[in-house]
């Protein structure tokens, strides 16, 4: 009897993993990403920031989320600063049919290193993040929330394509984004995060960078993704209320 039920079992087995098994399904989407980066310096080694986020699906058509972030950053000396902020998105709605946008409470951690070889600048950036995202049920607020930590490990270079100061530099970047939590169960990789661009000095204080950065993000289900190709366009302010010039640590936005 015992030998039967193990070979039923052993049957059975490669069934219920067939069954389990969801193919793969990819949403690729167009999106535009505007922002405004913010740094202000009021101490020797102190600084707020502050972003503003807009990104849109459809290229412009639709809204895909607006996000406001602010904190206080400490920086050591010219290569670290460490963060501690605040951040809020509102969210709109996956589902066509709905028109309710969700709440995301955000409190980050931030550790950011600057580094030159020859010619090229490195920056390196890890935040930590733990998220409250608010479920909508219905199209209405269901009064529940979903707690996930969230870190993210950024790599960016920054060089010269010519000798002329007036010309942009090129940007090659790539993030990593893992999240954890009771309700992460099919993706502990939440995104992937790549840019390639330019970036140009307007005058001493604001700069910007543009070009194409390729988001592929894994959704809760663990076999639906969206392959975002965007189009961004993130602009930078570096100021201060001290008389001494503005500090050269560089707001490396992102949502």
């Amino acid at each position: 009897m015992k030998t039967n039920f193990i070979r039923i079992l052993i049957l059975l087995l490669p069934l219920s993993i067939l069954g389990q098994t969801q193919k793969k399904e990819i949403n690729q989407q167009l999106q535009t990403w505007f922002s405004i980066n913010t740094v202000t310096k009021f101490a020797e080694h102190w600084c707020v920031i502050g972003d503003f986020h807009i990104r849109r699906n459809d290229f412009v058509a639709d809204p895909s989320f607006y996000f406001i972030r602010g904190g206080i950053s400490y920086i050591p000396n010219s290569n670290i600063s460490l963060n501690l902020g605040y951040a809020h998105m509102w969210l709109a709605p996956s589902n066509p049919d709905w028109s309710t946008f969700s709440d995301e409470n955000r409190i980050y951690q931030q550790a950011q290193l600057n580094t030159k070889f020859r010619n090229v600048s490195i920056l390196q950036r890890l935040r930590n993040e733990q998220r409250w995202q608010e479920k909508i049920v219905n199209d209405k607020p269901s009064g529940d929330w979903r707690f996930t930590n969230r870190i993210r490990y950024l790599m960016s270079f920054t060089f010269r394509i010519s000798d002329k100061k007036s010309w942009p530099q090129m940007v090659l970047s790539d993030e990593i984004l893992l999240h954890f939590g009771e309700e992460v169960v099919y993706n502990t990789f939440d995104q992937n995060r790549f840019f390639i661009g330019i970036r140009k000095n307007i005058n001493p204080k604001w700069s910007y960078d543009f070009g194409y950065m390729n988001v592929y993000q894994q959704k809760y289900s663990g076999y639906q993704y969206d392959m975002n190709h965007t189009i961004r366009l993130f602009f930078y302010l570096s100021t201060s209320i001290r008389k001494k010039a503005p500090s050269e640590i560089e707001n490396s936005g992102d949502e």
